[in-house]
């Protein structure tokens, strides 16, 4: 979870809000939270390396993992292409006359060339970088206060303008919380480390508590933004399309705060980059070596580097498709392929804890199982459907044709589908330590 990304995004959150970018947050927040609250129950039971693929093949069936497995594998592989427009972003505001499709280029070369040499963790480096990020954004919430005591911005710093006003619509909010939405993408990558936790009983408070203090981060600074910006035709339709992280430092403290809070945007940018990019050219590894992508490709390892050479340069070349799109288009697609996850594993509660196990007699049971997950499911399929058209058709694509491969593997579905395990050791392979699969923290 990068504490930058409210900024990145938003512009385009309050264009879709009718500028009230942190009530879309709040919604985002209640509905992750349940979402959360899923995921600490089935980590509990299923204590493994956990994911909505793994939850689904054991609590319902295998296939409907691997579907579900495949829909999420979309938003794995785009993440480092979001990585490579924010960096595009930056540079193009403080560069406007070099092209941006130079700065795509160029990093995602560089990112390639580090991953393909050697892939190693980050922790340490990501936990400097999320501290100066956050003392950066606390720097920039002091600036706001003070300018809206003095009178810029709604003048005020005490309002329900920026959850509420009378034009405001409960539909555009909800289509604020699915672009949102995005932005807590990564709390899930606690479950990644249930094997290795002193107590399995702090996986479920761990998970929640990391949705909560990330929300409460991005609550705090997209209300004070709103203050500050309390209508988006503050920013030209060119930051809106991309990222309005740089032009809202311009406007709040000139070249000096654009220039740290830029740098603080670029440094959590590049740091969630190296680690998407890492994990995902890892996930396609692992499933190569067990059969369920092509191995010779998939599976193939660089006898020099030690690296999956060939996934490396995939996801690479992916990131390049960067030059053609904009934030807020890519946001959907990634969104789509999360919110699939996120669904099921609301659902997988109900299967494995009230269908399997029968515990569904009692009224305790009933809000546990039943209700809870149910509140998830509902609330998360709602952001769903209001994904862009564009991403529904194109992530419906992709789920069909998964379902296409899937019958295939199968030889339809006389064989079981092969199953793999994100964090599944690979011998000769540079390790992976931290973080996990889309998380920076």
């Amino acid at each position: 979870m990068t504490p930058t990304v409210v900024f990145d995004t938003f512009g385009n959150v309050a264009v879709e809000t009718n500028n009230v970018v942190p009530a879309a947050y709040a919604l985002a927040l209640v509905v992750m939270g349940f979402t959360a609250i899923s995921y600490g129950k089935m980590v509990g039971v299923i204590p493994s390396a956990g994911s909505a693929y793994t939850y689904v093949r054991e609590s319902m069936h295998p296939s409907l993992g691997f579907l579900v497995g495949w829909t999420s594998l979309i938003d794995y592989l785009l993440l480092p292409m979001v990585n490579a427009l924010i960096l595009r972003s930056y540079m193009e505001a403080l560069f406007p006359d070099i092209p941006g499709w130079v700065w795509v280029v160029a990093f995602t070369a560089g990112v390639t060339g580090i991953i393909y040499l050697t892939m190693r963790g980050t922790s340490n480096v990501n936990m400097i970088l999320l501290i100066f990020s956050i003392v950066v954004m606390a720097v920039f919430v002091v600036m706001v206060i003070v300018q809206l005591v003095q009178g810029a911005g709604a003048g005020t710093v005490a309002s329900v303008q920026p959850f509420f006003h009378p034009e405001v619509e409960f539909g555009a909010v909800l289509a604020g919380a699915t672009i949102v939405c995005f932005s807590f993408i990564g709390f899930d990558a606690v479950t990644m480390y249930a094997e290795e936790a002193k107590n399995p009983k702090t996986m479920p408070r761990a998970i929640l508590l990391t949705v909560l203090v990330g929300g409460a981060i991005f609550l705090v600074a997209a209300y004070f933004t709103q203050l500050r910006f309390p209508a988006h035709e503050a920013f030209p339709p060119e930051a809106i399309a991309d990222s309005t992280l740089p032009e809202i430092g311009s406007q709040v403290g000139g070249i000096v705060l654009q220039s740290v809070l830029t740098a603080a945007g670029f440094a959590a940018t590049l740091a969630s980059w190296l680690a998407s990019h890492a994990s995902v050219a890892r996930m396609l590894l692992v499933m190569g070596r067990n059969g369920v992508l092509p191995k010779r490709f998939f599976g193939y390892i660089s006898p020099r580097t030690h690296t999956p050479a060939f996934t490396v340069v995939l996801v690479g070349i992916v990131s390049l498709a960067a030059i053609a799109f904009t934030l807020d288009q890519i946001v959907d697609y990634i969104n789509y392929g999360a919110l699939i996850a996120f669904t099921f594993v609301n659902i997988s509660v109900i299967a494995w804890f009230a269908v399997r196990q029968g515990r569904r007699r009692t009224p305790r049971d009933i809000i546990n199982y039943i209700v809870m997950p149910a509140i998830g499911m509902a609330l998360t399929g709602l952001l769903w459907v209001n994904l862009d058209d564009h991403a529904l058709i194109v992530g419906l694509i992709w789920t069909g044709l998964g379902l296409v491969y899937l019958v295939f593997l199968t030889r339809g579905f006389r064989r079981p589908v092969a199953s793999f395990d994100e964090n599944q050791p690979v011998t000769g392979f540079n390790k992976i330590v931290e973080p996990g699969p889309r998380s920076q923290i």
